[in-house]
């Protein structure tokens, strides 16, 4: 497959201000130069607890913030260079699904208007061609043409968020950001929303990054996965060997806290004792050294390289490979 995106170095520091003048008196590290790319057709998953950078990383390979530091190349176009006139070429290719669908849609418009809009602010088609095209998505993700005179507030949650989908749909992107889509919903409803963005996925040969912090959805739906912690990326591989091979230790407490619908085995549980550092003063080495039970001496001064420890699978852990303060690697 050939890669889409190649994110190298990517870093977000938000300034801190304090005192009489506002100055800036320190900085949020909330994304640390994290590395990785996207093939053509394959589902990236990003997991790791609230406060981590994933969420952020959404946000940024939009540009709907400005990274501080790095580098994004979609489809060969570095997209950091950008003007706003080439970003929003750039954006009918890469759409965004947000977390709370009741938020993200506009609740003045009825559901016509919502998936007409991103046609019209592209410049895309003429009245019939955008009709006719609002009817076809509003189709695909499961609703009805009845639909499209209602407004937001007379949906359920699923129902919201498969209008959210539709809307993502309409520009015909090639890559689809999905920022926690199914947080939001009951669980029975996660299952059908994740289903229909399978189905999606095959019948437009769509890419997706798919951004949660629930390990057991990230599984269901990923060819790869990612794992953050404290706006690093500590680990990385295929979907499988990620969930069978855990190498990080909080990948692996991560893991350990998933349930398993089978009485009959046992797992033990690792608990992280403390809570998660500050992203506006993180430790020194390791950022995870102050909960791992299996930190070293050399965790505490020394930052781990991000590194490939076997086929395809990557970890930034001193457990692994060697010591070594290196920024981290590119995949």
């Amino acid at each position: 497959m050939t890669e889409l995106l190649k994110v190298e170095g990517l870093k977000k520091f938000f300034p801190i201000n304090g005192g009489v003048l506002s100055r800036k008196i320190g900085e949020v590290k909330a994304v640390n130069d994290i590395s990785f790319h996207v093939k053509k057709g394959e589902t990236l998953g990003i997991v790791g607890e609230s406060g981590c950078g994933k969420s952020t990383t959404g946000r940024l390979l939009m540009r709907l913030i400005d990274p501080t530091e790095g580098s994004i190349v979609f489809e060969d176009k570095e997209i950091m260079s950008m003007s706003k006139k080439q970003l929003r070429q750039v954006r009918r290719d890469i759409q965004m699904v947000f977390q709370d669908p009741y938020a993200s849609l506009n609740p003045r418009h009825s559901v016509q208007q919502i998936l007409e809009e991103p046609l019209i602010v592209h410049g895309i088609g003429n009245k019939k061609e955008r009709a006719n095209r609002v009817a076809e998505m509003i189709d695909v993700v499961g609703l009805s043409s009845y639909h499209l005179k209602r407004y937001p507030h007379q949906f359920s949650g699923g129902q919201r968020q498969r209008i959210g989908i539709a809307r993502a749909l309409m520009t015909k992107p090639k890559l689809i950001i999905a920022d926690e889509p199914v947080s939001a919903l009951d669980v029975s409803i996660q299952a059908q929303v994740l289903n229909l963005l399978k189905d999606i996925q095959k019948e437009f040969g769509l890419t997706y990054i798919f951004i949660a912090h629930d390990l057991g959805v990230v599984r269901h739906i990923s060819d790869r996965v990612g794992v953050m912690y404290l706006g690093r990326m500590v680990e990385l591989s295929g979907s499988e060997e990620l969930y069978e091979h855990p190498l990080h230790p909080y990948t692996q407490a991560l893991l350990s806290s998933v349930p398993i619908p089978d009485p009959d085995i046992k797992r033990e549980s690792i608990i992280l004792i403390g809570d998660i550092p500050s992203a506006s003063n993180p430790p020194s080495g390791c950022a995870f050294h102050t909960r791992c039970q299996h930190a070293m001496e050399v965790c505490k001064t020394i930052n781990p390289v991000y590194q490939e420890i076997k086929g395809d699978h990557y970890a930034a852990c001193h457990l692994h490979g060697e010591h070594d303060s290196n920024d981290n690697k590119q995949i």
